[in-house]
């Protein structure tokens, strides 16, 4: 048995990991800046934002009472804060988590397609905001429909996407007029959605990759997944080769979740990639051996997995 804390245990990846963890065995501490249910974890602390001065040293008082072997984040807005600090939050600590810069760059979106389409990983077509000027100018360049998003945001929060119905663009037009370039804009993919899951440890060959399609989606076209099923069907290996090539070219380590979907022609584009556990990888239980088996090996302090 392992201790281990894992964050944003009110959200639905840590919930989703912290009830993994606990049906293989495992002591689990839960960490959120909200109130959750006690029953998520065998002990719940509350802690502060991410972005407060005092959060690492939250966490570094929790690894020491608890007596935690293990960190695992799970929300976005703490990755590169927990990467960059991760061999001095406590002696012998294993923290879940990627390089810095790989994580960085994943973190922004705008960034992750750049280096993606640099490394010849297919994305669709996108630029900031000031690129283009106004939507009606970005769904011509870009050739349809286009979804906008915050480069730096957890989940769906803020997409939207912007064409051209009944009332020629004109909501697109002041949807538009409140971006700058905090903003992404990408070509709209309207194939099938995915969520394809990859775990990496050497950084040139993934041991894990499953493939989860999106059989619902919260938004109807875009957002969150309401419901996810296994795929290995032969017409989606081209998604797990995508996923695996995209997390290898970024360079990450660790638990990867990645949203692909595909083109009008069937092309599959990867569309953001998050380097943390996803809320859905508990279809995906690969992933978790994956990480445990990591850990069943010769301990050292700080370790990054």
């Amino acid at each position: 048995m392992r201790r281990f804390l894992v964050t944003g245990v009110g959200g639905p990846a840590g919930r989703s990991l912290a009830k993994q963890l606990r049906a293989r065995g495992h002591w689990v501490l839960g960490a959120d800046m909200q109130t959750v249910d006690p029953g998520v974890a065998d002990v719940v602390a509350q802690v502060s934002r991410a972005d407060s001065p005092a959060y690492l040293w939250e966490l570094r008082g929790l690894v020491a009472k608890h007596g935690v072997e293990v960190l695992v984040p799970t929300v976005s807005d703490e990755l590169v804060l927990i990467s960059g600090a991760r061999d001095d939050l406590a002696p012998g600590l294993e923290v879940v988590v990627g390089d810095t810069a790989p994580v960085r760059i994943a973190n922004d979106k705008f960034h992750t397609m750049k280096c993606l389409d640099n490394a010849g990983i297919s994305v669709p077509a996108f630029g900031l905001p000031s690129t283009f000027g106004s939507a009606e100018a970005a769904m011509d360049l870009l050739g349809g429909p286009v979804v906008v998003k915050p480069r730096v945001s957890r989940g769906a929060r803020g997409v939207r996407v912007l064409e051209r119905l009944a009332d020629r663009g004109r909501q697109a037009a002041r949807v538009w007029a409140t971006l700058d370039d905090a903003w992404i804009v990408q070509r709209f993919a309207p194939g099938t959605e995915y969520a394809p899951v990859v775990h990496l440890t050497t950084g040139t060959d993934p041991d894990t990759v499953v493939v989860l399609e999106k059989a619902e989606l919260k938004g109807g076209r875009v957002g969150n997944a309401v419901s996810v099923r296994r795929t290995d069907a032969p017409d989606d290996q081209d998604v797990a080769l995508l996923a695996a090539s995209a997390a290898l070219a970024l360079g990450l380590q660790g638990p990867v979740d990645i949203d692909v979907r595909r083109m009008p022609n069937g092309t599959p584009v990867v569309l953001e990639v998050n380097a943390r556990f996803g809320a859905n990888s508990a279809h995906a239980p690969e992933l978790l051996d994956a990480v445990l088996r990591v850990h069943t090996r010769e301990r050292l302090p700080g370790r990054a997995v």
